[in-house]
């Protein structure tokens, strides 16, 4: 990715692609979300995986072409919003780690309060992995509300022996969905990958009432070093004529902490003749194969706690 330009990925074509989505849900969950994946050219196997969450964890699917997906295992109990990476032979997987399933359900009807945080757990194999450690916990304020402290959707940038991980924390209940969404983004920094973070004292991406994609919270952020300076991938949450939704923006910086909008990269609709995407557009991960980018979401059909939907797909432009 770092040989590519700005200009290269503010002229892209993205088209969400025919087969999407790519993935539903399965196993009594109503979600399949937050993609994250490793391209046959960052796999120890030469296949691609893919690492997102359901209710009940974060899975391991695996591809010969990131189009048709296997499942492989459930590796984390307790975890959502994963981030995987593939360092000097190693995997590290970053992700929230919540409480017990039975306390995230008290906090949908608001009887306790949310409490998440960033662990990692790490693999040579993809297969076995170690016991989770934590990475980010709780030190700053503005990472609590009332409705609880949340500190979630990790993602590594890796430059001159710095590890950054980007974070999304806060939480903004969202009326017509019934459930929260992060109101910040931040970001911790530190020497090593698998600790020692330390977090910045005052977000860098915070709700703007006058932002039309920005109006509500702030979502997440992925964020990649280009070769003439950095661009970010966020999903804010807004409100429009009376309703939330969420769309897919890029976003370009010269020092990957102050963030310029570009354009929007995906908005919710219906595309292909298929709903699945017609209200909201969430948390990403774009990656580079051969002469193509692929960008992975998830997607959501409505609002409504109940008969929503969550599901993944990806949309795809050739490099010019």
């Amino acid at each position: 990715m770092n040989n590519l330009k700005i200009n290269q990925i503010i002229n892209a074509d993205f088209k969400v692609s025919k087969s999407s989505p790519i993935l539903r849900p399965f196993g009594g969950s109503i979600v399949v979300a937050d993609p994250s994946l490793l391209t046959p050219e960052n796999s120890h196997d030469g296949k691609w995986h893919m690492f997102f969450h359901t209710t009940f964890g974060v899975w391991h699917f695996r591809s010969n072409d990131g189009i048709s997906f296997e499942r492989v295992k459930k590796v984390a109990n307790r975890a959502m919003r994963p981030n995987i990476n593939f360092v000097d032979g190693k995997y590290y997987l970053f992700y929230e780690r919540t409480r017990p399933l039975i306390m995230n359900g008290l906090n949908v009807i608001n009887a306790v309060k949310w409490k998440s945080e960033i662990y990692v757990i790490e693999s040579t194999d993809l297969i076995n992995w170690s016991e989770p450690k934590p990475v980010i916990t709780n030190t700053r304020d503005f990472e609590r509300s009332e409705r609880g402290m949340s500190i979630s959707n990790p993602f590594l940038l890796r430059e001159n022996g710095i590890n950054r991980l980007y974070y999304s924390c806060g939480l903004t209940f969202i009326k017509d969905c019934g459930f929260c969404e992060p109101t910040y983004i931040n970001y911790a920094e530190s020497e090593k990958i698998a600790d020692g973070y330390v977090s910045a004292e005052k977000p860098i991406i915070s709700p703007d009432k006058n932002n039309p994609y920005l109006n509500l919270c702030s979502g997440c952020l992925k964020v990649y070093k280009l070769a003439d300076g950095y661009i970010g991938i966020q999903n804010g949450l807004y409100e429009r004529n009376g309703k939330s939704h969420s769309a897919i923006i890029l976003l370009t910086s010269a020092d990957g902490l102050s963030f310029e909008f570009k354009k929007v990269l995906v908005e919710p609709c219906v595309v292909n003749g298929k709903d699945w995407m017609k209200q909201f557009v969430y948390a990403s991960h774009l990656v580079k194969h051969g002469n193509k980018l692929r960008l992975y979401f998830n997607a959501r059909d409505t609002s409504d706690m109940l008969k929503g939907r969550e599901c993944i797909g990806f949309t795809e432009a050739e490099i010019v």
